[in-house]
This record gives structure tokens, sequence and C-alpha cells, in this order.
């Protein structure tokens, strides 16, 4: 008879969607992504999720030099399952976005279910001035900006870096289309169960923030995968808390950090990674859902293990 239903955490650490102005608590050099990894990890999250920032001004870069100034001392530090962005920043190409990952060969990798739209911009007006002029570039260049990930582009990455460096996937689905794009992979073989589907809501050209939604995600997801799945929920913003927790009751597992959300309620910024990991824990805890180590994440997501990889 299987145990108790575990959840897994996963913390996306600093992202590329919030710039150095929006918080002073965003992680940007590579000792302080290392430090708010660690600290997440020791609060809880299973998974941790990183991108990497130019360690002078906090600009999204994909250099795999910059990626190794931090993730052996995560690794060392924490028995937390590594997952690399394969997302990069909106200023990359498809061939950036993927020099680190496949270079590190991580256990677990972000991978975009399609090509949308992925505005920015309305971020804009908050800010009546910023600390780096590449931020206010950076966030009116997603108002003409498609975010690129064709089929062409999946099957390289599942090829190179799924095939032939034993990554596994966390699949990032922005729309209910997104998730019949992963069952058509699935039906041709190219990605096998069990499938860590990241349905994500509230990102400006993909699915609204809306209980509806989530409903119907869990539904479809339900359709096309049946036991196939492990499902996990990432709001954005100030929908991350109240979603994810109803997300985790309906079963699913839960994303927090400061990629998703600056805050950890109403008007107060979050002050670490590990305050909204802790948050989220005693939410569940005090629904009496038990909350997956980093090991029992690794056995239900089929991962490699934390010795094979290449950092």
């Amino acid at each position: 008879m299987a145990g108790p239903r575990k959840v897994i955490i996963t913390c996306a650490v600093t992202g590329a969607i919030h710039t150095p102005t929006m918080s002073p608590h965003l992680p940007i050099t590579p000792a302080e992504i290392a430090e708010a990894s660690i600290a997440a990890a020791e609060a809880g999250a299973a998974i941790i999720h990183l991108h990497a920032r130019d360690p002078i001004d906090g600009r999204p870069t994909p250099d795999p030099k910059v990626f190794m100034q931090f993730l052996p001392q995560i690794k060392e530090a924490t028995d937390a399952v590594i997952n690399i962005t394969t997302g990069g920043g909106h200023n990359m190409t498809v061939q950036q976005r993927l020099e680190a990952p496949l270079q590190v060969q991580p256990e677990m990798a972000s991978f975009n279910m399609g090509s949308m739209n992925f505005g920015l911009f309305p971020m804009l007006g908050r800010y009546p001035e910023f600390k780096f002029e590449w931020e206010r570039q950076y966030l009116e260049n997603s108002r003409d900006f498609i975010f690129r990930n064709t089929f062409k582009d999946m099957e390289f990455t599942l090829k190179h870096l799924g095939d032939e460096c034993g990554t596994r996937f966390e699949f990032e689905c922005y729309d209910v289309g997104h998730l019949y794009s992963l069952a058509s992979l699935l039906e041709r073989g190219l990605v096998k169960p069990p499938l860590f589907v990241q349905t994500i809501f509230g990102i400006l050209g993909g699915i609204g923030a809306d209980p509806e939604n989530l409903v119907t995600m869990r539904h479809v997801a339900d359709k096309l995968f049946g036991d196939a799945y492990q499902w996990s929920i990432l709001g954005a913003g100030r929908h991350q808390m109240g979603l994810v927790t109803m997300g985790a009751v309906m079963g699913g597992n839960v994303r927090v950090g400061l990629e998703d959300s600056l805050y950890i309620g109403k008007g107060a910024l979050a002050r670490s990674n590990a305050d909204q990991v802790g948050k989220i824990r005693r939410i569940l805890e005090e629904l009496s859902l038990e909350i997956a180590t980093p090991d029992e994440a690794r056995s239900l997501l089929n991962l490699k293990g934390k010795n094979n990889v290449n950092f």
C-alpha cells in the first residue's frame, strides 16, 4: 500500500522577469544566488530552479562561467535537486539558452512548451526610475517579442539535453494548448513518464490566474496524461500563495520563489526566497500535507541523481 502523498516544493530563486530596481532582496551575484538557494533548501524546497545574472548590473545572462560560480556551492551544501533554466531571458537566442544546461548536464531543466507572447512591459508603469538603464529597455522590448519555443527547438533540446545528458524536465505549460503539445511529444515517444508538468498562471500572454483555469488545466492534464505525470502549480505575482495552495489541495505540487513573485503578503516584499518557502510549507503542513525531501522528489520524478551531473 502506498504511503501518504508528498508535496514537492520548487523554489525559483531569481529568474529573468524581475529587475534589480523592483526589490533589494532579489539575488543578483553568484554569492547571493548560492546563499538564497541554500537557505531555500534548508527551509524545505526539494527543487531549486536557477537562472544566472550578470553580477555587475543584474541583467539575465546565459554564460556557463557565471552558473559555475554558484552551482558547485549549492550542490555541496544541499541535497536539493538543481533545475537549470532553458528559458533563459528575453534577450537570448535558443542556442544561448541551452549553452549552460548542455555543459553542466543537470538532473532537471525547465522546458517551455510553446512559443508565446510574454509581456513584461506593464511593469514599466510601476517604477518611475530604474537603477540600471537596461531594465527599462528590457521590459519595453517585451511589447514586441515572441518567446520562441518551436517544435524543432523542443526536439533539439529533448535529443541533446534529455537523451544525451540524462536530464529530465519541468514542462512549463502557460496555456491549455501547451498541454496538448506535450501530449503530442509523449505520443511520439520523445518524452517519457513520469512527466513533471508545471502549469503557469498569470503571465501576460498565457492563461489567467483564475481558480476556474486551475481546475481546467488539471482536468485537461488528467485527461491527457492519466497517472503518468506529477502536477505542479505556479501562480505569478499576487496570485502566488493562494493559487498554489488551491492546487496543492487538489493533489498538486507547488512552486514559489522571487522569480514568480517578489512579495510575501499584500504590499510586503519578501526578504528572501526562504521566507516564501517557509510560508508555503507552514500552509501545507497546517493542511496535513507532507513535504517531499529531495530524495523523495528524485524518486517521484525518476531523476538521475545529484552525483551524475557535470558540476
